[in-house]
């Protein structure tokens, strides 16, 4: 392992994620958040953009004469969950707490920005992206919306997250397809409601919602991998009164999936067996199917480039450079749509950190892996930007 001079940076970084983890901010409140790190990117020298996507954060670092540059990103927001730890620097936000570590992805990369600020030994520029609302998963696109790239222009772009299933000091990537897309539904069934004791004078759209549900489960559970393909119904709602048909039910759910083009099949079919069975009970319906997050794919040089780096810095018996695809989601797709980039999970157990999985009300991001993701961080950009290129 190639050790960095990163002791003061090390402490400086516990106290910033212990600070955003003790007041979280959800996705585009990210204000505290967001004045934190750019009075941290100031203060090193740093140039400074602020109110990217309502509460983003852009650094940018240039050192040497090279026109190459690369972008870093960490995700700023916390997660609606009401915190069950009890340290000292625990939520003081009822119902909010960071849930998913972006509090340690944003200190690392504070950390990272600090020393490659001080040390200057790159030729090139650096974007450090700070990007909110990750979980509500439109940040992304908010930040592209604005006009991200044309701003700041970089050549390749990277993320990282934590990962507690995979032990501190280890990394894990994948070329390729590497999280799965996610999306939702919701599909309104009009009925026609009436008295409960005359039912056949109106239409029931709980007996349309639930043939519905039966007749999605049939052709999944007969007809897709549900190895490419995750569904799940998570909502059902009708009624107010026992003694009233209701006008409306409201079935939803979500879909994870590695595949558009399967997706666009599924979905489809899905479609059509509502209005089958709509049209057999003579009820309306008004089906809604969104995408969230795209499948999230990795340029396969830039993913190789950052499984390198990571074994420079941990060995390569801790760098795992083929994992299985996985099913959660992240808005970092839309990025590594428009550049080539990689993103990378670092492990995150340990002691007390090992049997809590992120989105957790008990999970807290482990320090003891700050120097080492900010040291990949700083291996990246001198790497990249390279002075004996």
């Amino acid at each position: 392992m190639n050790h960095y001079p990163l002791t003061k940076i090390v402490d400086d970084m516990r106290a910033w994620r212990q600070q955003i983890h003790s007041f979280p901010e959800t996705a585009f409140s990210e204000f505290e958040t967001s004045k934190l790190i750019a009075k941290v990117l100031r203060k090193a020298t740093i140039e400074v953009h602020e109110n990217i996507a309502t509460t983003g954060v852009v650094g940018v670092l240039k050192a040497g004469n090279s026109n190459k540059s690369i972008a870093l990103r960490a995700d700023l927001d916390a997660l609606h969950i009401q915190e069950l730890n009890t340290f000292d620097y625990c939520s003081k936000v009822p119902g909010k707490m960071h849930a998913c570590g972006h509090d340690g992805h944003s200190a690392m990369l504070l950390g990272a920005a600090k020393y490659l600020a001080e040390s200057q030994d790159f030729d090139g520029t650096v974007y450090f992206i700070f990007q909110p609302a990750e979980e509500q998963g439109s940040g992304c696109l908010s930040m592209l919306a604005e006009g991200l790239f044309d701003r700041f222009p970089a050549d390749e772009i990277y993320g990282m997250h934590n990962m507690p299933s995979y032990d501190a000091g280890t990394f894990a990537i994948k070329p390729g397809v590497m999280l799965a897309a996610f999306a939702t539904f919701e599909c309104e069934i009009e009925g026609k409601g009436t008295h409960a004791s005359m039912p056949e004078t109106g239409i029931n759209p709980i007996e349309v919602a639930v043939e519905v549900h039966q007749a999605w489960l049939k052709h999944y559970q007969s007809n897709i991998d549900t190895n490419e393909i995750k569904f799940s119904i998570t909502k059902f709602e009708s009624g107010a009164a026992l003694n009233v048909i209701p006008n409306t039910a409201l079935l939803g759910g979500s879909v994870r999936y590695y595949s558009n083009e399967e997706i666009d099949n599924f979905r489809q079919t899905m479609l059509h067996l509502v209005k089958i069975i709509c049209d057999k009970y003579q009820s309306k319906f008004e089906f809604n199917f969104n995408t969230i997050c795209t499948p999230l794919v990795n340029s396969d040089k830039q993913a190789m480039f950052a499984a390198d780096v990571a074994t420079h810095i941990v060995g390569e018996a801790k760098v795992e450079r083929s994992i299985d695809r996985l099913l959660a989601s992240e808005d970092f797709a839309y990025f590594l749509e428009k550049k080539p980039g990689a993103y990378i999970l670092i492990g995150n157990s340990g002691e007390d950190h090992g049997g809590c999985m992120i989105h957790n009300p008990h999970y807290d991001f482990n320090d003891d892996i700050l120097e080492t993701g900010a040291s990949f961080w700083i291996k990246l950009v001198e790497q990249y930007l390279s002075k004996n290129l």
